[in-house]
């Protein structure tokens, strides 16, 4: 696959990652389905398996013009984000290793706001009253499209589409998918890196 670039998240970071996930998991007491995650017996979510895939700019496929609704009920559009990098988590609220996600994608909103890249939440399961809860709950500022007819996911459907839940993609200024995490963001720092670089490349 010429100009895509596939990686494994460090083995070193995996005991951190077990250490992280309870730190975070400690703060959503009577959280059953999280519980179960950590137990590792693999019920209610569809598991990635941590890969990342980088696109180099010349090897990324065309532009996806998505569109939605909100869980607000707010319309949106790739338009809305027109020379702006996106980063689109597909999740829902059931989905553990969605839950040990969320904390940190919150942070790393609250981090690029105004810095040239928006977040953008697909609930690929959910009705709006569960997702809006869901956000709440975990400190999500960010809007989700609910996409329980698939028509989102299906946009992106192709080389590195978002077929496990939960799965990050990082959206190029031009509309382009220029990286994914199929999985969990186990290690946020690598979330943190593709963003920055997604920004720094020319328009």
């Amino acid at each position: 696959m010429n100009g895509i670039r596939m990686r494994r998240a460090a083995k070193a970071g995996v005991a951190g990652l077990v250490v992280a996930s309870a730190l975070l998991l400690a703060g959503c007491s009577n959280d059953p389905l999280a519980d179960q995650y950590l137990s590792g017996d693999g019920k209610n979510y569809i598991a990635g398996d941590g890969t990342v895939t980088e696109i180099k700019p010349e090897a990324r496929q065309k532009a996806v013009d998505f569109a939605g609704t909100t869980a607000e009920g707010s319309s949106v559009s790739q338009a809305d984000y027109s020379g702006e990098v996106v980063v689109l988590n597909f999740w829902y609220a059931s989905c553990a290793p969605c839950r040990v996600e969320a904390p940190e994608l919150a942070k790393l909103s609250a981090k690029y706001d105004g810095q040239g890249a928006s977040f953008l939440g697909v609930n690929v399961r959910d009705q709006a009253p569960q997702a809006i809860s869901f956000e709440k709950n975990y400190g999500i500022t960010y809007p989700s499209v609910i996409d329980t007819d698939g028509a989102l996911q299906l946009a992106f459907s192709g080389e590195v589409s978002p077929n496990a839940v939960p799965t990050t993609l990082v959206i190029d200024k031009e509309g382009r998918v220029a990286a994914r995490i199929l999985g969990q963001v186990s290690e946020p720092s690598i979330l943190d890196t593709l963003i920055r670089d997604t920004i720094a490349e020319s328009s």
